[in-house]
């Protein structure tokens, strides 16, 4: 009887399923595409209205973009863009030139935990970034470099 609870126990642990824990890389935006369309001047303008109307928004002290339609057209006019894979995302501005997207090469990496959703975010300098989120956990690959000097090494390990 002792044999085939020892049997068994064996077979359970040998059976059950084993997550690997996968690379994930910044990605390499050459191939990026723009998913969202940029808002024309007229919805800036319709939507400034109504965002700074709010008057919850001045009781809280955050109507600092309200002061100046272009603070807040710089804050707002933006789109979704996303990696070629569809892995990755980011909002940039509307103001920024597609090809100097496309030629941005990482510069850094980090991992956040925010609640229970893990954010792989890739810096490309000049305020651009690009993020992955999953409920995995992610530890930097080479924590030491981690793409300081090689944008190879912009890479995490992700269950």
């Amino acid at each position: 009887m002792k044999n085939e609870f020892i049997v068994f126990g064996l077979l359970a642990v040998l059976s059950a399923p084993t997550f690997a824990a996968a690379e994930i890389g910044c990605p390499d935006l050459a191939q990026a595409v723009q998913v969202a369309s940029c808002p024309s001047d007229e919805e800036l303008r319709y939507t400034f209205t109504g965002y700074c109307s709010d008057n919850n928004r001045s009781y809280k002290g955050d109507a600092d973009v309200c002061t100046d339609f272009e603070r807040y057209r710089r804050l707002k006019n933006v789109a979704l863009w996303e990696s070629a894979d569809g892995n990755f995302s980011a909002y940039v501005s509307c103001d920024r030139a597609p090809a100097s997207v496309r030629s941005a090469r990482p510069g850094a990496v980090r991992v956040a935990r925010q609640g229970s959703i893990t954010i792989l975010s890739c810096s490309y300098g000049d305020g651009l970034s690009f993020s992955h989120r999953t409920r995995g956990a992610c530890r930097l690959a080479d924590a030491a470099r981690a793409c300081s000097s090689d944008s190879a090494a912009c890479r995490a390990s992700c269950d």
